[in-house]
């Protein structure tokens, strides 16, 4: 249990009974939701989203899951393969041979058609239905969740080819990011500032905890590239503390114009709980007290609609109209990521404001984006929390952060009840003779 929780429960004490009570019922509620969502959505990708000719997924999907492009976007087929092997490994109600199998046949379609010219690894963004290569982008995103696929499939079948796949595609990535990125095919052209992007060692981070779980050996061997992803991604706190910048340069300043003022409140938040998780595996409280205060709170303050509520897309750190023309408009991903913040970020520290904050947003994310009759959630409204886009999959949207966020919600909700029950018990009892110590057990 962390400290914080320690103390907070400790701080509620015999009069504070009540409060604990109904703060366990409220948890308990809302793990009961969540996990009657997270069934939900599952059942929706796997009604209308297999490709049982060809292999993979299906994700442009409409809203009542007809197929409206049988394009396949090879980074959303690498996320669903690895939503369904953490799905079949984490939960017993999960653990059923049709999701196995979904996964695996989506597996065989990525070793089989992602990377454009093997051996070269570097892999498609866009496949036809058969897997003829469609686009390339010049970035790692496809690559990174390959990876993951990869990963995830040796975790739940221990076929080796799978792992070996996950660990050459691991090693080109770091080579591209901190070596030599000429395998991206982006040039270096002279009036383009060197800058870096959040999203590149956040990606990274994110890998690096995937595959070290439950590795010793290799989470040792990873540890400096973890390290060197955290650093990179704490440079893009700037001016002063105050605002977290998408986009810095190599050596951590702050870049002119609209790239350097461009802020994501989503994306800090997602990068925030992978900072968490990197802190928590540290057992660094000074860093997980940093990354609470400047990739949750902040975000999350700045980006939060005050009129209409949800949070803003895109930003600019000094409050001029941003460039994008979806600036204002609330897309389910940012909120699926706060979601998983600021619940995480509660289970750690016990702190009640962030367990408010998971309330609001959770209560307006699952009041706007969810759909009653179809199932999975809208991705994208206006402003005001109406429904832009009725589609429920498309090149950017699939069977990934919404699962995800409902899985991993669920999860913490469940350890947070195991842990409150016994206090709860405890505070029955009479009290002790002299003063509580601060944190004892």
């Amino acid at each position: 249990m962390s400290r914080g929780l320690r103390v907070w429960q400790a701080s509620a004490g015999r009069p504070g009974q009540g409060d604990m009570e109904k703060e366990q019922e409220t948890l308990r509620a809302w793990k009961e939701r969540v996990a009657r969502e997270l069934d939900r959505v599952v059942a929706f990708w796997l009604e209308h989203s297999h490709d049982q000719e060809q292999g993979g997924f299906f994700t442009c999907l409409g809203r009542d899951g007809r197929v409206y492009d049988d394009l396949k976007y090879v980074w959303l087929q690498g996320r669903q393969v690895w939503m369904y092997c953490r799905l079949y490994r984490q939960f017993e109600r999960f653990r059923r041979p049709e999701l196995l199998n979904a996964a695996k046949a989506g597996g065989e379609f990525l070793l089989h058609y992602a990377q454009v010219a093997p051996p070269a690894k570097k892999c498609a963004f866009v496949l036809t239905r058969d897997g003829r290569p469609v686009k390339v982008q010049r970035t790692i995103f496809s690559e990174c969740f390959y990876t993951m696929a990869m990963n995830e499939l040796w975790r739940v079948t221990g076929d080796a080819r799978y792992q070996s796949e996950a660990m050459e595609m691991m090693d080109q990535i770091v080579s591209w990011v901190r070596e030599d990125p000429s395998g991206l095919g982006r040039p270096q052209l002279p009036g383009a500032p060197a800058s870096e992007s959040m999203a590149v060692p956040m990606m990274l981070l994110n890998l690096v905890e995937q595959l070290g779980e439950a590795d010793e050996e290799l989470a040792g061997i990873s540890a400096e590239l973890g390290d060197w992803c955290a650093q990179r991604i704490l440079q893009h706190v700037q001016r002063g503390g105050q605002a977290v910048l998408e986009n810095v340069s190599e050596d951590g300043e702050e870049l002119s114009g609209c790239l350097g003022r461009h802020q994501n409140p989503g994306h800090a938040l997602e990068a925030g709980w992978f900072l968490l998780r990197y802190a928590i595996r540290r057992g660094d409280a000074k860093l997980r007290a940093h990354v609470i205060d400047k990739f949750l709170l902040l975000p999350f303050h700045s980006g939060w609609d005050p009129e209409h509520g949800g949070l803003f897309y895109f930003q600019d750190a000094d409050g001029l109209c941003p460039t994008q023309l979806e600036w204002a408009m609330k897309l389910w991903w940012p909120h699926s990521e706060a979601m998983i913040a600021f619940l995480m970020g509660y289970s750690e520290t016990g702190d009640p404001a962030l367990l408010r904050i998971f309330y609001q947003v959770a209560e307006y994310t699952f009041r706007q984006f969810r759909d009653p009759e179809y199932g999975e959630w809208f991705g994208y409204l206006n402003r005001d929390g109406k429904v832009a886009l009725t589609i429920k999959g498309g090149p950017f949207k699939g069977c990934f952060h919404v699962p995800r966020c409902l899985a991993m919600c669920e999860e913490m909700l469940n350890d947070l009840l195991s842990r409150l029950a016994p206090a709860s018990a405890l505070s029955a009892r009479p009290p002790p003779a002299g003063p509580a110590r601060p944190g004892a057990e």
